[in-house]
Order: C-alpha cells, then sequence, then structure tokens
C-alpha cells in the first residue's frame, strides 16, 4: 500500500477561529486537520503519484501490472479514467528508464460514491483468480471531498489518493471474498452529486464537488447498510455475530470522519448481542435497563426492516430510524465492553487517521494502510490475526470483508512509509483555504515539487482544426 496527500492542510483549530466553530467539539468528533488541493493538482495528479510510490517502495515490475483500477467519485472526465493515470506512469516510468506497464493492461474506472475503491479490489481480486494469475493488479482510491461553506460538513473535507497491490501471493493479508459480505438498497437522497443542478453556479467547476446530502438520514443509511452487509457476512460463514466480532484483532471502517466509525461498530456490537447466545442478550438486557428499556422492545426495533426509501422525503428525512438501540448506545458508550470491543479494535493508526480528512473512496484504505504501520511501529504482532474492513458507500451499499494477515508482513508494512505521508505539509490561512475551494492559486503559497505529477496546463482550444478543451495536459518533475 501507498498514500499520497496534497501538501495544503487546514488546521482545525485553526478553522475554529476563522468560522466561530466548537473546536472541542471538532477535536472529538471530526479530527484535527485535512488536506485540499492545489490549483496544479487533481483526482488524476494524486492517483499517479500514489502508484508511482507503490511501484518503487515495492519494486514491482511495471510490465506485470495488468489490472490498473481506479476508484473514484470525483472524475473530472466523464470518457477516461484509469487509463489517463496509466499514461502518466508510463510517462515517469520512461524518464526512469524503466519498463512501462504493460501494455495488455485493463484500465477500469469504479464509481459508487465511497465504496468503488471497495469495489475496485473486488474487481481485481476476481481479474486475479481467473485470467489475471501471471500479473499482479493495482487498485487506486483517489478523491476530494469539498462541502458547501457554513455547512455541517465543512469541517470534514479532504484529498488524497491510497494505492493497493493484489498479488496472487500477498504481503500483508490475504482476502478470501467467498467470506465476505455485501449489501445495497436504493437510498434516494442520501448523499448525491446531481451535475444537471450543478452547472453555471457560483464558483465554477468547484460547485460540482459539493454533494447534496441530509446529515441525520445519512447516518441512518450508514448504520443500516453496514449491518445488512454484516448480517450477510455472518450467515455466509455460519458465525456467531458476537463472537465472531470478539475475535477479531482489529476492525477498520468507512471513516468519513472520528465518531461515524464509532458510532457504526458501536451499533454493530449492539445488533450482534440480540442475535447471540443468553450471555449474549443478557449483556444487551443490561445496558437496555440502564436506558430505561425493555430488551425485548430494543430487539424488536434490531429485528425490523426499516423503510428508509420511505423516509427520503422532506416530512421524515430528520426521523431517527433506530430510536431505542441509538438510546441503548449511550449507555454502552460508558461501559468498559465499548472501551474493549469498538474503540480497542479501532485504535490501530487512528491517530494519523485523525489528520487525514475524508478521503471518500480513500479513508478505508488509507486507515488501514495506517493500520498496518502503526502496528509495525508499536511491535504489535498480526501475523495469523483476523481483521474486518467494512466499506460503505451513499445511495446506498456496503461491503464486509475479512483478512487475514500473513507471516512477515512487517517488511511490506514498513515500505508504507506512513510516517511520511503527511510531508510536505504547509498550513493554509483563511484566505488561502477560500482561494483553494474556489480552484485559485493561493496569494503567498510557495510549494515546492519534487519526484511527483502536477497539471502542466490546460487545453482551451474548439474549433474544427483542433480540440482540447478542459482537457488536462500532466508534466512529471524528477
Amino acid at each position: 500500500m501507498a498514500v499520497y496527500l496534497p501538501p495544503c492542510r487546514v488546521d482545525l483549530h485553526k478553522w475554529c477561529e476563522w468560522s466561530g466553530s466548537d473546536w472541542e467539539k471538532i477535536r472529538q468528533v471530526v479530527g484535527t486537520g485535512f488536506r485540499m488541493l492545489g490549483p496544479w493538482q487533481s483526482v488524476y495528479t494524486m492517483a499517479a503519484n500514489a502508484c508511482l510510490r507503490l511501484i518503487e517502495r515495492y519494486d514491482v515490475d511495471p510490465a506485470k501490472v495488468r489490472y490498473l483500477a481506479l476508484g473514484t467519485e470525483s472524475s473530472t472526465d466523464n470518457s477516461a479514467g484509469a487509463i489517463i493515470v496509466k499514461g502518466m506512469l508510463d510517462m515517469a516510468l520512461r524518464a526512469k528508464g524503466r519498463p512501462t506497464l504493460a501494455r495488455n493492461c485493463e484500465v477500469p474506472e469504479f464509481k459508487h460514491a465511497c465504496l468503488g475503491g471497495i469495489y475496485a479490489l473486488r474487481g481485481a481480486l476476481r481479474f486475479l483468480q481467473t485470467d489475471g494469475s501471471d500479473g499482479v493488479a493495482i487498485v487506486v482510491c483517489t478523491d476530494k471531498a469539498l462541502y458547501g461553506r457554513g455547512s455541517t460538513g465543512e469541517p470534514t473535507q479532504g484529498a488524497g489518493a491510497v494505492a493497493m497491490l493484489l498479488e496472487p501471493q500477498p504481503q500483508l493479508a490475504g482476502i478470501d471474498l467467498r467470506l465476505a459480505g455485501t449489501a445495497s438498497e436504493y437510498r434516494g437522497i442520501d448523499f448525491r452529486k446531481p451535475l444537471g443542478a450543478r452547472q453555471g453556479t457560483r464558483a465554477g467547476a468547484a460547485s460540482l464537488d459539493i454533494p447534496v446530502y441530509n446529515g441525520r438520514y445519512s447516518t441512518n443509511c450508514y448504520i443500516d447498510e453496514i449491518h445488512r452487509a454484516l448480517d450477510d457476512l455472518y450467515s455466509r460463514s455460519s458465525l456467531s455475530p458476537a463472537a465472531y466480532l470478539r475475535s477479531l484483532e482489529a476492525v477498520f471502517m468507512h471513516r468519513p470522519y472520528q465518531r461515524m466509525p464509532e458510532t457504526g461498530l458501536g451499533l454493530a456490537w449492539l445488533f450482534a448481542l440480540a442475535r447471540g447466545d443468553s450471555a449474549d442478550r443478557d449483556e444487551l438486557a443490561g445496558y437496555s435497563r440502564g436506558a430505561g428499556l425493555a430488551v425485548a422492545d430494543v430487539i424488536a426495533e434490531m429485528n425490523a426492516a426499516p423503510a428508509l426509501a420511505d423516509l427520503a422525503v422532506q416530512a421524515r428525512i430528520h426521523e431517527e430510524v433506530f430510536p431505542l438501540s441509538t438510546t441503548v448506545l449511550k449507555v454502552f458508550r460508558e461501559s468498559e465492553t465499548f472501551s474493549q470491543q469498538v474503540l480497542g479494535k479501532m485504535t490501530l493508526g487512528s491517530e494519523w487517521m485523525r489528520e487525514v480528512g475524508n478521503l471518500y473512496t480513500g479513508a478505508l484504505p488509507a486507515w488501514l494502510a495506517a493500520g498496518f504501520a502503526d502496528a509495525r511501529q508499536r511491535g504489535i504482532e498480526l501475523a495469523g490475526t483476523e481483521l474486518l474492513a467494512i466499506g460503505y458507500g451513499s445511495g446506498d451499499a456496503a461491503d464486509a470483508i475479512p483478512l487475514r494477515v500473513v507471516a512477515g508482513w512487517q517488511d511490506a508494512a514498513a515500505r508504507i512509509g506512513i510516517e511520511t505521508a503527511l510531508q510536505p505539509s504547509v498550513d493554509v490561512s483563511a484566505a488561502q483555504y477560500l482561494a483553494l475551494r474556489e480552484g485559485r492559486q493561493p496569494e503567498d503559497l510557495h510549494i515546492d515539487h519534487a519526484d511527483e505529477f502536477i497539471i502542466d496546463h490546460i487545453g482551451s482550444r474548439s474549433d474544427r482544426t483542433f480540440q482540447d478543451l478542459g482537457v488536462e495536459y500532466y508534466r512529471y518533475i524528477g
């Protein structure tokens, strides 16, 4: 795995001063900082930067890369995608005197909100298990998260890319898709980016990236779909839900901000207790009593099938779908079990992620990369243990994928280079932040480009003899 983050950093403490927000709340719920694209960058340059780091750090033979998949929800070209990244990589590899990526390399792009990268991962695994066993695959997740000024989503912005190498003999962890769980159901206005309503609006192209979303409803969709994907995972392997969650070494989830995975896994634990043995149900009963609720009523709510699509109307969009379960969660949060089984299973890499912001498709892979690197640095032995990665994409779909860590994983984890991924870092001012939001070059912002791809210029012609209007031209700076 390899991570690329753009250098422009927004310090959330300073952002709270600019916006008048509550720093203590932001620190606890969201994190400490996030990154933004510079006007010389795009999701494609970030993807190429992450992929080049991956190839060089793991000494990948470019000619063996026969599958290069791009996962993103921030595409700026509705025709090409992964082939753009391949073109940049070939440019840099030639400059370095190395072979280019294989000519018979597949270059698909996957889009489904924040789950696009996980779908790309599934595609790469299936490629290797069928007609691609003689090669290797690269999956790169690249995105920028941008929200309206003054919205609840503004402090949860971010930008970055994560590249993953998939090969028949894994160096970090093995994945068997037969053990994975999945779920999907259309949820209307959970989180959308309708282009037709955005064209010609203020701030130009930047407005195309600002989503239509409904906070409480989106949270309910996240909780419900993760629950459904986990149910599928439990059923596929005839697992006892609570016993399985206890057995995991660590859990990594889609992470738009700090508190969301805590809520998601906390409720997943309560749902698992409801499906467990008598001791599990007794544990749930204790939390329910603490909340002043009858456990039978709580279990009945958990076993119901909420019609979330019916709530996607203005009059009902703010309704809580799991009111009893959420009340019990407040009691559960104060327990030692929550500290051990929820927070304790999400500690690996979590401090590093507080600086990253929301990477959309890259959020889960970035946390997984940080977790491996963190475990190696802290001397935690993971070989033979099982990790769980839970991906989610608004709109609505989720995947729950187990990973079995292989022996000797520490060498591959050391090459991730997570300790240097946050460098370089340049804190921007309030004025520079506003300029970056609008795609302008901020005043007095100086960035040294080294060993990375940038946008050289953007085409502007559209006549009968030549057309390149809006096409990005790239340059590699060695």
